[in-house]
């Protein structure tokens, strides 16, 4: 985690999808979709597909919609084909922004999230302009409550775990991506609270942002982008301080 905090952050976005879960379902499925098209419907063999699974099954998604998409992947179903792009560019205060999509229509996609840009303070930049700033990696943040961190970081680290940070009342877990599915597995049976988890990417450095109208104008404009059924995930490198928190409200 680069020696910075990251779960305050992530604990903000959470709260923001759990409101939308219907949304988050329409995601996840075009996240099996996906994996299916490109790795065949046999999550033994596609390790994606079965990361998009576990995903699936962690928020409640019914059996029958993980099923119905795979059968879309591999084309028993017929009908929907996607493609996977990144957007990047910079937001309010100067963060990187970086959206991954998955769309079924670029030229209708690709004009709407610049329109999100542009409205919310925001610039679209070339490819890799802040894609380098990130680390593709899974994330755990797992409640402090019940959890010595002795335990935690000898059940993480002989799963495969990076790095164990505590931040307040929660730990940070990173760990690769092909380390996920191992890492959640380990934590469930060794009964953790896991409050959040997804592969995300982590930034290497953050920048600080302690005006709390900039902090509400990020806020602002991750939701809005997050809200676009076109948009998988958004990354940031932003950091709020705990008082900025606070006054935010």
């Amino acid at each position: 985690m680069a020696g910075h905090s990251h779960s305050s952050n992530i604990k903000h976005r959470k709260a923001l999808v759990d409101s939308k879960r219907s949304k988050l379902w329409g995601k996840l499925s075009k996240a099996i979709i996906v994996a299916a098209q490109l790795g065949g419907g046999d999550p033994d063999s596609n390790s994606r597909l079965r990361t998009a699974i576990v995903d699936a099954k962690a928020v409640s998604l019914p059996k029958d919609n993980i099923e119905r998409a795979i059968k879309k992947g591999i084309g028993e179903l017929g009908g929907e084909s996607f493609e996977e792009m990144l957007y990047e560019g910079y937001g309010p205060g100067g963060v990187a922004i970086l959206c991954e999509i998955t769309t079924d229509n670029r030229n209708r996609t690709a004009p709407e999230i610049r329109k999100l840009f542009e409205v919310n303070e925001g610039k679209l930049g070339p490819t890799n302009c802040v894609s380098y700033m990130f680390d593709r990696k899974g994330l755990f943040i797992i409640s402090a409550a019940n959890t010595s961190e002795d335990r935690l970081m000898e059940v993480a680290l002989d799963a495969g775990a990076d790095d164990v940070k505590l931040d307040g009342d929660s730990f940070e877990v990173t760990c690769g991506p092909d380390k996920y599915i191992n890492l959640g597995e380990a934590f469930e049976s060794a009964k953790f609270e896991i409050q959040s988890k997804q592969i995300a990417r982590i930034p290497r450095n953050t920048v600080e942002i302690d005006d709390p109208e900039t902090a509400r104008k990020i806020f602002k404009f991750i939701e809005e982008l997050d809200d676009h059924d076109d948009v998988q995930s958004v990354s940031s490198n932003y950091n709020i301080p705990d008082e900025t928190m606070a006054s935010i409200g």
